[in-house]
């Protein structure tokens, strides 16, 4: 058993390191900005438009805007600082701009390690990763089209049940919910197309389409913000804030005037099928709005609301209206390699009656050159429906508890070739159940893990 979870772990970082020469050769590297927002948005202002996209089509701009800077790009449609590093592989064509990235985490997880026998204790070598690729080109004088996949390999290096992680709810494996446990994202986690028509510097027009693809809907995705750049974990919060980013079926339709641009999407409510491999039915029977504000270089806000239709196969039944507010922010500090990112995050999920829970995440990740040091605090309200105790407290699962966690984790860069890291790092989590929680999960709940970790090295210019 161990030596097929090694073989598909060496698969994995054999297609990465494959792929990676080709792109590697036409790298352009790109320095996060500085935290001096004035002098960042005067020197971004001085890159006239004509400059960057109609007389040069060799640099890469925003994925819906040849206005703004490529380092807005966030997951879907959404936003990030422009001061954000990025990590990335790019290649300049004729016509066509290319930019693969990701992320391969190879690591031991223990949850819960030292409650043995309570819920939750369980440990396991997995594989969290994804792929990214984007092509662009532009389209006349003020057109942009932008062609996106993304591709995970969760559902081979970690199985249909995902990878252990306490106090994690959501979706389902042989008919049963998942529970203590991350799902595995889709093969397929975005087939998507965007085009953008530019009216002036201040006015962009945009149109997006994915099947699968990310509605406007929560702030940037956790595997994309860079708050969580060096975290293998997904959030607690996952299903109140960001779950929506793999949606079978999505069209937006965005306007940005000046700092501003709201957003409004038809898409599919029903959260993806056991069957990582397949193309779930689109039903186009949910929206959302968004409404994004970058005030400057380094920051990045947004609200959003979604109206979900029938999110879980097992409760058909049941619409959640989820509400989500976040802030980001990126800043470069002094040296080679060195910033700091960091999100705040709040989500509410509504389904009617007493089924009401919020979630509210603090992250942050501080970039030393080599070394890194992040952490995260999250505060999540569960129903006791939710992880698995409705049948022992007998009553229904609707009743919610709160439960907090803290981790913190320290990595460092130990190799790197053809403008690809490798890093070795260690996490630990500290979590405070409510205590009705105590008698199943333990009092204070410690879940730890190592990693080896592949990634793109940072872009410079």
């Amino acid at each position: 058993m161990f030596l097929n979870k090694l073989i598909l772990l060496t698969t994995a970082a054999g297609m990465v390191a494959a792929t990676v020469p080709a792109f590697a050769q036409h790298e352009h590297h790109q320095e996060p900005a500085k935290d001096t927002t004035g002098h960042q948005m005067h020197n971004m202002k001085s890159m006239d438009h004509a400059q960057m996209s109609h007389e040069n089509s060799s640099h890469m701009t925003h994925s819906f805007s040849l206005s703004l800077p490529m380092t807005r790009n966030g997951s879907g449609t959404g936003w990030q600082p422009d001061a954000t590093p990025m990590y990335a592989y790019m290649r300049h064509g004729s016509k066509w701009n290319y930019m693969l990235h990701g992320s391969i985490f190879l690591r031991y997880t223990a949850q819960n390690f030292n409650n043995d026998g309570k819920k939750g204790s369980d440990s396991k070598f997995s594989a969290p990763n994804w792929f990214m690729g984007m092509a662009q080109r532009q389209v006349g004088k003020n057109g942009l089209l932008n062609l996106r996949a993304m591709v995970s390999l969760d559902r081979l290096t970690d199985g249909g049940a995902g990878y252990p992680l306490l106090f994690q709810s959501g979706e389902s494996w042989k008919g049963e919910p998942l529970i203590d446990r991350q799902h595995p994202h889709d093969l397929i986690s975005e087939l998507s197309v965007g085009y953008t028509q530019r009216i002036n510097d201040k006015v962009d027009l945009t149109i997006y389409a994915g099947y699968p693809g990310e509605p406007a809907l929560g702030p940037t995705a956790f595997m994309h913000r860079m708050s969580a750049f060096n975290n293998p974990d997904a959030v607690l919060g996952h299903h109140w804030q960001d779950a929506t980013h793999i949606t079978f079926g999505v069209v937006t339709a965005g306007v940005r005037y000046g700092k501003f641009k709201l957003e409004g999407s038809s898409f599919t409510g029903r959260e993806p099928n056991e069957n990582r491999f397949d193309f779930d039915k689109p039903r186009f029977n949910s929206y959302s709005y968004r409404l994004l504000f970058n005030p400057s270089a380094n920051w990045a806000l947004q609200a959003s609301r979604g109206f979900i239709k029938s999110p879980e196969p097992r409760e058909p039944d049941e619409d959640v209206d989820r509400t989500t507010a976040s802030i980001q922010h990126s800043g470069n500090l002094e040296g080679k390699n060195r910033w700091i990112s960091s999100t705040l995050v709040w989500g509410l999920n509504d389904a009617g009656e007493h089924h009401k829970e919020h979630s509210v995440l603090a992250e942050s990740n501080l970039q030393l050159d080599k070394w890194a040091l992040y952490g995260r605090y999250e505060w999540v309200q569960k129903s006791v429906g939710e992880l698995g105790l409705d049948t022992i407290y007998g009553r229904q699962g609707f009743v919610t508890l709160p439960v907090s966690m803290f981790s913190l984790g320290l990595n460092r860069q130990i190799a790197s070739f053809s403008n690809t890291l490798l890093q070795a790092g260690a996490q630990l989590s500290l979590y405070k159940p409510d205590h009705q929680l105590e008698p199943f999960y333990g009092k204070t709940p410690l879940s730890g893990q190592v990693y080896l970790r592949i990634t793109p090295a940072l872009m410079r210019m």
